[in-house]
């Protein structure tokens, strides 16, 4: 019995007590679906539910005696073999071992798809994250978002939201042409300008410049800034695509900040703001009120002089955004940028938009790590593509799926290397491929899934291991919900350990010349529905699921 079926059959319960007169309740304040955890403690049962607790007071009844109705009921199900009421009305359900076993084949059954819900169906999200500047390499700042921003999608879309990915490239603006100057400094020969750009990325890019236009040194420098530009921008753009896809990392959506000026979204933006009733003009500048939205002072959209401010881009772009069917928009950003949280927020409330409905803006704090090397390209950074060749891409991935955003990380290379158990990717990656190596054993010795009987799955380490596959859908919907994917990533542990102590107990091949019964051939469904969540909940953090190791 998987939890969505025992949801399921809590609900039709309800509906019945409520149809039989037993529980004074509106049928339509019946949730299609009762949401189920696991106990803290597993001797109280396999599921829990608080659905007394919520609907008791709308039935005119006291939690306790709303649990006692229903637990009559809820023991009529099949599979369900105990039902207790625990303190106030919690309700503690204990499933037999064959309803409990059948979720082997359930999920073997359902493959990739296992662990996916539609809670979030009809959710239309825009999430945007990484959004670098395109004036240099990705590096360690921005790989927490990349990781975490790509695993958040992921869960979103595995919970029925349909999400876009996007990266905004600010491609406009001064620091563009410092870029395009420091490049072009490098091609002469020349230091770098004040404030430029240092690296030997630039001097790199130069020569991609000189190979695309040969003739580049010989234009004046008037005609050869907008020419370096253009082509150093592409460049470097390859570049930071280039190491995204090595990270595992796709943006459905390039959005260029330039297109915004370009196609006079800025003087649109102001115009509508304008005609909602929030721009005003204050010594020769242009405002928007954002201090009626919670923000700390109005922003300036023009500046006296003519010139939009960066602001007034953000405020076009969220436009940008509504206009393209997103009710919902997400901003992963960085610990420097929590002073744009009410600024963002006043934005969304300026253009008609509920700032607690429409908008989300999610702070994510630094990484560090022990004794890495910086850059030799980029002089004062550490490159995500040189973490990636040092740690590798699942390693880092992984840790830093592994905890919330908004607690500040050191990785340890020295832990991240070892093949051992305490490293956290190696212990469930290690879970996967031994899972697949009983298989390939257990399959040489002739074990097949011709057969299965669940109610042989009754060793307490079965058991055991069966509820945490169980759970699994549920922590991916939790992870969704409150965009945390350490949720998957903590809970996939727990499942390799159930794993390992299975393995160690209970043989799926047979031993020597013992005969092959059906007790083999249903742990083999458990041992391969184990293998199917595992790398479920891995390919949700982007990380490879090995066959060997």
């Amino acid at each position: 019995m998987t939890p969505e079926e025992l949801s399921l059959a809590i609900s039709a319960c309800l509906k019945d007590a409520v149809a039989a007169g037993e529980i004074a309740l509106a049928v339509s304040a019946v949730p299609a679906e009762v949401r189920v955890e696991r106990p803290k403690n597993r001797e109280h049962g396999d599921w829990a539910t608080n659905i007394a607790l919520q609907l008791a007071k709308q039935a005119g009844t006291n939690p306790r005696e709303f649990a006692t109705i229903l637990s009559a009921r809820l023991k009529t199900i099949y599979g369900v073999s105990a039902v207790d009421i625990a303190g106030p009305g919690f309700l503690n359900i204990t499933v037999d071992a064959a309803a409990a076993g059948a979720l082997a084949k359930v999920i073997v059954e359902a493959g990739p798809a296992y662990g996916t819900t539609s809670v979030l169906a009809g959710h239309v999200v825009n999430m945007e994250f990484v959004s670098a500047n395109p004036t240099g390499p990705l590096h360690i700042g921005h790989t927490r978002w990349a990781a975490l921003g790509d695993s958040i999608a992921r869960v979103l879309r595995a919970s029925g939201a349909e999400v876009t990915a996007e990266y905004y490239i600010n491609d406009a603006g001064t620091q563009m042409n410092v870029f395009a100057q420091s490049v072009y400094s490098r091609l002469h020969g020349l230091p770098v300008p004040d404030g430029g750009y240092p690296g030997q990325y630039i001097a790199d890019l130069g020569h991609e410049v000189l190979t695309e236009h040969p003739d580049i040194r010989e234009l004046t420098k008037v005609a050869a800034i907008p020419v370096i530009r253009a082509a150093a921008y592409k460049a470097q753009m390859k570049d930071i695509r280039s190491t995204l896809a090595d990270f595992g990392v796709h943006f459905d959506v390039y959005f260029s900040e330039q297109e915004l000026h370009d196609a006079g979204a800025i003087e649109s933006a102001v115009a509508r703001l304008r005609e909602q009733g929030h721009v005003y003009d204050d010594g020769g500048a242009v405002w928007l009120r954002t201090t009626d939205f919670g923000d700390d002072k109005d922003r300036v959209m023009i500046r006296a002089n003519g010139e939009p401010t960066y602001f007034a881009a953000d405020a076009a772009y969220y436009l940008s955004k509504k206009d393209r069917g997103f009710t919902e928009k997400i901003y992963l950003l960085g610990a420097d940028h929590h002073g744009y949280i009410n600024r963002l927020k006043a934005i969304a409330a300026c253009a008609g938009d509920d700032p607690e409905a429409n908008i989300e803006v999610l702070i994510g704090q630094l990484v560090s790590v022990n004794g890495a090397k910086l850059s030799k390209r980029a002089g004062n950074i550490i490159e995500l593509k040189d973490l990636i060749d040092w740690l590798g891409k699942d390693a880092v991935r992984y840790s830093l799926a592994r905890f919330p955003a908004d607690s500040p990380l050191t990785l340890d290379p020295d832990l991240l290397k070892k093949h051992s158990n305490e490293n956290p990717v190696f212990y469930v990656q290690y879970a996967h491929a031994r899972s697949r190596g009983a298989a390939r054993n257990a399959v040489a010795a002739g074990v097949d899934r011709s057969a299965f009987d669940a109610s042989v799955l009754d060793h307490a380490t079965e058991n055991e291991l069966l509820s945490y596959l169980g759970s699994y859908p549920s922590i991916v919907a939790m992870a969704a919900e409150l965009r945390e994917p350490h949720r998957v990533a903590r809970h996939l542990e727990v499942i390799a350990g159930a794993y390992h102590r299975w393995y160690d107990a209970c043989r799926v091949a047979p031993l020597g010349d013992e005969p092959v019964t059906d007790v083999n051939r249903t742990r083999l469904w458990l041992n391969d529905a184990t293998s199917q969540v595992l790398a479920n909940g891995l390919d949700l953090l982007g990380v490879s699921a090995p066959e060997r190791m």
